[in-house]
């Protein structure tokens, strides 16, 4: 196995960081620590200083929660099923991480309200990217792409609502009620969707 770049080793660092105690609460000598990393090098590589370095982070993050997101998404034929399985992934690894890891994008998000931060602007991306894979799931599912765009955006912000709820909680029942009730939202939609695809075969 190749060896972790030292930048990666800071990024990763920052990202678990960041999931566990927020923007405001992770300095750069922590980051530094955290990685193994000496102050310079951080600099080094993020120049622009702790806003640059989140935002690395926010985008590593993003992606580690898209993996979970599409791995659940393509591992069920139905949609409904499949959102249930994303939540059911989710609520499974928080717990193996003892509740702290939840969504990357939540105490970054909410501390940098109201601002035009480049933070903001990566949270909104990930936002957005995480609800296209659900939206493109239920597009190919033969939903409505109104009705599609309209569950993406729902099925989304109820499991980072969720999420949030069950690290409070210590208790993954938040996600996995979160995931009943999505399935049941979603599979109330399929019955017209399918119609679509038998015409769309005729």
């Amino acid at each position: 196995m190749a060896e972790i770049s030292t930048r990666d080793r800071i990024v990763i660092a920052a990202s678990r960081l960041l999931q566990r105690q927020g923007y405001v609460g992770t300095g750069i000598k922590q980051i530094a620590q955290e990685a193994r990393a000496t102050l310079g090098s951080v600099y080094h590589f993020f120049p622009e200083g702790k806003e640059a370095v989140a935002v690395a982070a926010i985008e590593h993050g993003e992606q580690e929660f898209a993996a979970i997101l599409r791995a659940a998404l393509d591992g069920e034929e139905d949609p409904a099923a499949a959102v249930e399985a994303c939540a059911r992934r989710l609520s499974t690894a928080l717990r193996e991480s003892g509740w702290v890891d939840g969504c990357p994008v939540t105490a970054a998000a909410l501390e940098t309200l109201g601002t035009d931060s480049g933070i903001q602007r990566v949270c909104a991306s990930a936002l957005r990217g995480w609800e296209r894979l659900v939206y493109d799931k239920l597009l190919r599912a033969g939903f409505r792409e109104e009705d599609a765009r309209d569950l993406a955006t729902t099925v989304i912000s109820t499991l980072e609502g969720a999420e949030v709820t069950a690290q409070v909680h210590r208790s993954e029942e938040p996600l996995r009620a979160a995931g009943r009730q999505l399935a049941r939202l979603v599979g109330s939609y399929e019955t017209g969707a399918a119609e679509r695809r038998d015409e769309g075969r005729g």
